[in-house]
């Protein structure tokens, strides 16, 4: 008898590694991967393993050792039908003036816009604070946002201002120009004068150029419509954040790789930026009181009504564990550098934004999950650069956000959802919806194909997405190769099952253990 349990063992493994070893044989490695393995800088693909907090090099801290801020200490109370926003601004004041520190709250809901409150924002203004909560599920810390706030124009219907916001209190100033030119790939430029810059100051390099060439090489066979003037007019605009990690004389050693070739033939200042560093946003559920049938573009209410958080001039921060529900903008990022929104989720009655990069330098979405299928779902916008939206899911009727203005280089890695020819967004003055470098990997489609679907079609002006990378995309949509910058295995998903992690494990020799414990593998 044990005989023949080992035989049914035996067998039982045996025909495992069979199924493995099928389901493996049946992917193949993109070439295009083998390429960029052999020659990074030369190849077609951006390298997006510096995306996330600190580079992706350390895992986001879960017991920093900072003072605890109890709101309960301030005035506020859960629970009690009372306003709690003073005595948030109150715990984050006093953590500011402490120079850092955890606003806690405990589990309950806290009112934050409450008919007889302010509609002013809540501000976090300082370095090393975050607000953690007790949970973003049942039973958690809920943030109840019952009005909205006011609107600087009706007429502009994106102008409501988000409830939570950060800010430096420093100015951001031009130091210099910029010296040579800077192929993609690179960790160094020259300035002319580098000025007082150091060590762990953060740069801002920008560059806006109207020349026809320029306009060209980023539209590849496409030409620039006349009512794009904000690329017609005022040009290719680029704007990338990194870290000082060495200054050398005028030579400047940075934290990443130059994802932009910076030609000396285009003028390109760089910026001291101003910002502050290691805000954290963890386990809350931020709650907005938005239970109307959107309709875009219909009202401000409906475009931004009840639009929670805007993160700018921030670096080095993170959101993880959090809940965005009722809202029409969930969560954008404006100008900064190296964020984390990881296991972050959207729920309840769908809006016009979800989570969106709308302007930072390497930033990680990873595990996002968007049930309640906001119009505009996980994407990017503005001169995001080096985005990556890692194993995000929308619902079928949902598709990524790519919301004009000029982003570069965004991935959407492992994504399962929509693939819808209307959901870029973004004002006609401000088209295309997206730059050089949209990448779609391994992406699942899960609403009906398009035979095929059209990135530059002649009738909507709301899709031109120029010359975008196709790899292992599947669900039954084919495309017009013409308009491809590169397009492989379509039908069938490729190895590595993720571009982020195959790039950052090439970087790095390894996947670092923050991966498998805080991206919640099963």
């Amino acid at each position: 008898m044990n005989n023949k349990i080992q035989l049914l063992k035996c067998l039982t493994i045996i025909g495992v590694l069979a199924l493995m070893n099928g389901f493996l044989l049946a992917q193949d490695t993109a070439k295009v991967f083998l390429d960029y393995e052999q020659n990074p800088s030369g190849s077609i693909l951006p390298n997006f393993s510096y995306v996330g907090y600190r580079n992706g090099e350390v895992a986001i801290p879960e017991n920093r050792q900072l003072k605890v801020f109890n709101v309960i200490n301030y005035g506020a109370k859960p629970d009690d039908g009372i306003s709690d926003k003073n005595a948030i601004r109150k715990a984050i004041k006093a953590a500011e003036k402490n120079g850092g520190g955890i606003v806690f709250f405990p589990k309950g809901r806290f009112l934050v816009n409450e008919d007889n409150d302010d509609r002013e924002q809540i501000v976090i203004s300082e370095s090393n604070i975050i607000l953690r909560g007790s949970g973003s599920g049942v039973g958690g810390t809920e943030l109840f946002m019952k009005n909205t706030m006011i609107p600087k124009d009706t007429t502009k219907m994106w102008s409501t201002p988000c409830l939570f916001t950060t800010k430096s209190n420093d100015k951001t100033v031009s130091i210099s120009r910029l010296l040579g030119t800077v192929p993609v790939g690179a960790t160094s430029i020259y300035l002319k004068d580098p000025a007082d810059l150091k060590r762990g100051d953060w740069l801002e390099l920008r560059m806006k150029d109207n020349s026809p060439s320029l306009i060209k090489k980023e539209l590849g066979i496409h030409d620039a419509d006349a009512a794009w003037t904000a690329l017609v007019k005022g040009g290719v605009n680029v704007k990338m954040v990194f870290q000082v990690k060495e200054v050398s004389n005028n030579h400047i050693f940075l934290n990443a790789t130059i994802p932009f070739e910076m030609n000396a033939n285009n003028v390109w200042t760089a910026f001291k930026f101003a910002n502050i560093e290691e805000i954290g946003l963890e386990n809350i559920a931020f709650v907005g009181n938005w239970h109307e049938q959107f309709v875009h573009h219909r009202s401000w209410k409906d475009d931004t009504g009840y639009s929670l958080w805007h993160l700018k001039n921030v670096v080095n921060s993170w959101i993880v564990n959090c809940r965005f529900t009722d809202v029409n903008s969930g969560l954008t990022i404006g100008d900064g550098a190296n964020i984390t929104v990881l296991n972050c989720t959207i729920t309840g009655n769908g809006g016009h934004e979800a989570i969106s990069n709308t302007g930072g330098t390497n930033i990680l979405l990873a595990n996002i999950t968007d049930s309640a299928g906001a119009w505009h779902s996980v994407g990017v916008a503005g001169t995001s650069m080096n985005t990556v939206i890692y194993k995000a899911n929308y619902p079928s009727n949902a598709c990524f956000e790519s919301h004009s203005s000029q982003p570069r280089n965004s991935l959407f890695d492992e994504v399962v959802g929509g693939l819808i020819n209307n959901r870029g967004g973004g004002a006609m003055e401000n088209r295309p919806n997206h730059m050089s470098n949209l990448i779609l990997w391994n992406y699942k489609q899960t609403n009906n194909p398009y035979h095929p679907f059209d990135f530059w079609p002649p009738k909507l002006n709301y899709c031109r997405f120029p010359m975008p990378i196709i790899v292992g995309f599947e669900g039954g949509t084919n495309f017009i190769q013409e308009q491809l910058k590169y397009e492989e295995s379509t039908g069938k998903a490729v190895l590595p099952a993720s571009l982020y992690e195959a790039q950052f494990r090439l970087r790095l020799e390894k996947l670092p253990e923050w991966m498998n414990k805080q991206l919640k593998r099963e």
